[in-house]
């Protein structure tokens, strides 16, 4: 298949030499199966295979994209044979940047599970064993998906550079209910881990079934343990506004910061890591053909770098990141580096304040402030001196990303591979401690 695309790609390249100044063709072929489970049951699986053609065009200094999906690869050639006709519409960019001349680029090793392959075809006993550790830990009944796919990359640009990488992903997530409760756990990686698929059934049937009285929080601060797919979810809104696009937009709360400022708790380091072959967002090279590397965005407190293509590092006097997003550059994957705190001695340390398992319907007020909500989603435990003592309704985090950086006050020892509708971008992430987090009801 590496010559197959490389050879589409070429093709595609070679009808749009003679009307564009530069050209960058990216086909994407992902060979999937989605397995749905609903009541203890697999209910659905369906097999896919998809073609995402991504086309980057400049004329004049203007600049283009198409990006389109299809089942049949034969239909790439005709969606390319219609994008001229808009050519004419788009205006000269100021952002312009001829695309980088070819370096040569270190490879990355080990981003295929042949296990994945076996798996497809044999996908029900990975559900099985979601499914039974969590019925083992009290579960009544799960639901979830599991998700496994083989990725093949092909890039070329009109500039000489040729790539190709295959890579595999499993993604499983579970939410677990007994009684009135339920419980929500996630792993992402490029490799089939008995361990943390079982996990998954295990950790959602946890969080559900630890029966406490349901008692009334008041809305105030307190101090809140966050679990990994929280802090996954939160940290995709941070390091995606590291994105130099979205300072220059006015939609990060880096704009008005600059490398060097302290910009949350000497504790924290987070991480872009494409290089990390756990995470399936992993790769060798962007999407300008810039070779990648590992960088942190904050370094012990201390903003360290912005993410940029060739474009936004034109605008900002510097040199790509390895990041590209051909418009907009972007994180691959996420790390925040571990600290030296369970989620029990979290727990311990807390005065009074709350565990929060899950959250969705996270939204900004203000992106420059970092003003922000999210909703919790399935357990909740209110912890009153290092005990908890008791869970509570769904309520609300309303407060704001630049306190909530400089706030963390315990960071977990163990992290966790997260990816799932919530957390889109790959995450390696532990369980936070934050203080004087301003809760509300989600209703008020």
């Amino acid at each position: 298949m590496n010559a197959d695309l490389l050879s589409i790609n070429e093709s595609i390249l070679g009808k749009l030499r003679n009307s564009y100044d530069e050209s960058a063709v990216q086909i994407n072929e992902v060979n999937n199966v989605m397995i749905k489970i609903v009541n203890n049951e697999i209910s659905l699986k369906h097999s896919q295979t998809l073609y995402n053609i991504s086309l980057y065009l400049v004329k004049k200094g203007r600049l283009f994209m198409l990006e389109s999906s299809t089942s049949n690869i034969s239909e790439l050639t005709s969606l390319v044979e219609r994008i001229g006709s808009y050519a004419e519409l788009v205006q000269e960019s100021e952002l312009y940047a001829p695309l980088p001349e070819p370096k040569p680029y270190k490879a990355l090793s080990n981003l295929f599970d042949n296990k994945v392959l076996n798996y497809i075809d044999n996908s029900a006993q990975l559900c099985e064993l979601m499914i039974n550790s969590a019925i083992n830990e009290g579960a009544q009944r799960v639901s979830g998906t599991l998700k496994l796919s083989i990725v093949s990359k092909a890039l070329t640009t009109s500039k000489g550079f040729e790539g190709f990488e295959r890579g595999s992903e499993v993604v499983s997530y579970l939410r677990a209910f007994k009684n009135e409760s339920s419980g929500h756990w996630a792993y992402g990686g490029r490799f089939v881990d008995l361990n943390s698929i079982e996990y998954v059934g295990k950790k959602a049937a946890q969080y559900a079934a630890f029966t406490k009285e349901v008692v009334e929080v008041p809305p105030k601060k307190y101090e809140v343990i966050l679990s990994p797919l929280v802090v996954g979810n939160l940290m995709e809104l941070v390091a995606t506004m590291a994105s130099s696009f979205y300072v220059l937009s006015g939609f990060s709360i880096f704009m008005n910061k600059k490398v060097g400022d302290v910009v949350a708790s000497e504790n924290l380091t987070l991480a872009d890591v494409p290089r990390d072959v756990e995470l399936s967002n992993s790769t060798a090279f962007d999407d300008e053909g810039v070779e990648t590397y590992d960088k942190e965005i904050i370094g012990g407190g201390v903003l360290k770098s912005l993410l940029h293509n060739s474009k936004t590092a034109a605008k900002f006097s510097t040199t790509s990141t390895g990041n590209a997003g051909l418009i907009s550059p972007k994180p691959w994957n996420i790390s925040l580096m571990p600290g030296d705190s369970s989620e029990d001695e979290m727990v311990e340390e807390t005065k009074e304040g709350l565990l929060i398992t899950n959250n969705w319907y996270t939204r900004l007020q203000n992106y420059v402030e970092g003003t922000f909500s999210t909703v919790s989603r399935d357990a909740v435990f209110y912890v009153r001196n290092g005990e908890i003592v008791g869970t509570t309704r769904r309520v609300r985090i309303a407060d704001n990303l630049n306190k909530l950086l400089r706030n963390v006050s315990f960071i977990g020892k163990k992290q966790y591979l997260i990816k799932w509708w919530e957390v889109t971008v790959p995450s390696k992430v532990p369980y936070v401690m934050v203080k004087d987090v301003n809760i509300t009801k989600p209703f008020d």
